[in-house]
Parts: C-alpha cells; structure tokens; sequence
C-alpha cells in the first residue's frame, strides 16, 4: 500500500466536533480519489457525540431523546467523546474491493497496540473490533441472584438493559468479567476509497454507553485501556503507539482484489 499520512486534528480542550471532522472526510476522500493526496488517516478526539451507522435500530438508540447523529458507516450505534481516540483512514483499495480485509488490518493494528501497552486482547467471531475476552459463561457471577442459563438479555426479547440500572450496563461488564469491546470499527467504501475507521476507548467514561445498546450487542459490554491496564493513561499516551502499528501494518499489507467467483454454466 502507498504511504500512509497522519492528520492530528485536534484533542483535549480542542477535540473536534463531529460534522467538522465528517466534512473534514469527505475532503480528503475526494481528494485521494482525485490521486490529490496519499493515504491519509485523521487522528482525533470527538466532543460527546452518538452516531448511528446504518443498521441502527430504533430499539438500540437513546431512550431520553438525546440527539444521534445518522452517518453513511457500516454497523449500529456507538458513542464518541473525550478518553477515545478516534481514527478515520482514508485509503485505495483495489477493486473489487475487500472490505473484510481492510477491517482485519486495522484490528490487527490495534491489537499490537494493545499487546505493546500489556493487554491481551481478540478478535470474536461475527463481532468486529478489538475485545477482551471474559471468564466462560459458567465461572462468571451470577446477574440478579439468577442463573446465567436465564440472562433476561438473552431470554426475554422485551428486556431492556437501558431501563435496569447498573446491574446490566455496558459500562460494568468488566465486573460482571463478561466480554467487552474496546476498540469499535466501522467504515465505508465510496468509489474505491474508505472513510470512517475506529475508536479506541483510553480513558473516557464509559458510562455514555449505558444510554445505548453499544453496536447492537446485548449481551456484552465495553472497555477501556485505563480500566483494563489498572493505571493512568491518557490519549496523548497511546497516539505513537497507534501511528507506528498502523504504519507497520499497512506497510506490510500487500492488498489484492476480492476474489470473485463466477457463478457455474
């Protein structure tokens, strides 16, 4: 693959609201298919934001009204804001574009961050994004003096963790040692070239994913590195750790076309 540049956009005190950087996308998308401009990705922080991608249902959005912003992504509903660094490569691919294999990359790289940091991490089959994986199903505590054989998440198609308190939130199935994501990916094709990327959760409050059922999955939770790790880390810790394993993964990628089969006579 080309080259790939990085675009600090803005943290902290000036982290970036988040119709600013999707116009910033569009920009530079245009321009790397215009062959303007090499790979680029942007690297920022977000002010509190929901963004629903395109599978989102309404069952899986906020139940006050809070405003969601409906993006052109792949996937459902998550939450962006402070403690989370947020990355939007925008790169070629050759077609006929493998969509899969960009993801694979990117949780690839992110996985070497979280090795580097000390954190064993995963992928999980038919959820994408980077997790930490929980205790088996029989080792974990039980939730409302029940057997997990009666998780209502799983059992009862009306129960709703949003309106259950902290018992079921997102946010607390790191005690609950149950599987919880950490890294989110989610990402669009247009004319050859992605758009949207991943959040890495640091050290925000993941208490926002509560108001939310996070990428439609009911029966895990969320993660962050500073709660996981068990000591203080900030974004601005991890921003050189995510540059070089990027840049080392996509350098070593060789891209090819999706294989497409042609249906037999």
């Amino acid at each position: 693959m080309s080259e790939l540049r990085f675009v600090r956009l803005g943290f902290g005190e000036e982290a970036v609201e988040y119709q600013e950087a999707w116009q910033k996308q569009r920009e530079v998308h245009a321009a790397r298919f215009a062959d303007e401009v090499p790979d680029t990705c942007l690297l920022l922080e977000h002010l509190p934001v929901y963004t629903a991608g395109r599978r989102t249902e309404e069952s899986e959005r906020p139940l006050d009204g809070t405003p969601v912003v409906d993006v052109d992504r792949g996937g459902k509903i998550t939450w962006h804001g402070p403690g989370q660094l947020v990355g939007y490569p925008i790169q070629k691919l050759p077609r006929p574009v493998d969509v899969v294999a960009h993801v694979r990359r990117l949780e690839d790289a992110l996985i070497r961050v979280c090795a580097e940091l000390g954190l064993e991490t995963t992928r999980i089959e038919g959820r994408s994004g980077v997790w930490v994986l929980g205790d088996p199903v029989e080792q974990r505590p039980q939730l409302g003096g029940l057997s997990l054989d009666f998780d209502p998440r799983l059992t009862d198609p009306e129960f709703d963790a949003r309106l259950n308190g902290p018992e079921y939130a997102p946010s607390n199935a790191g005690q609950r040692r149950e599987d919880r994501k950490l890294a989110a990916i989610g990402i669009r094709v247009a004319k050859g070239v992605t758009m949207h990327g991943f959040s890495l959760n640091v050290n925000p409050d993941n208490t926002w994913f509560d108001r939310i059922v996070p990428c439609g999955i009911r029966d895990a939770g969320v993660a962050s590195l500073a709660n996981e790790l068990g000591r203080d880390l900030t974004v601005e810790d991890v921003l050189p750790l995510v540059q070089k394993h990027l840049t080392a993964v996509m350098a070593q990628a060789v891209p090819a076309p999706r294989v497409v089969e042609k249906a037999s006579a």
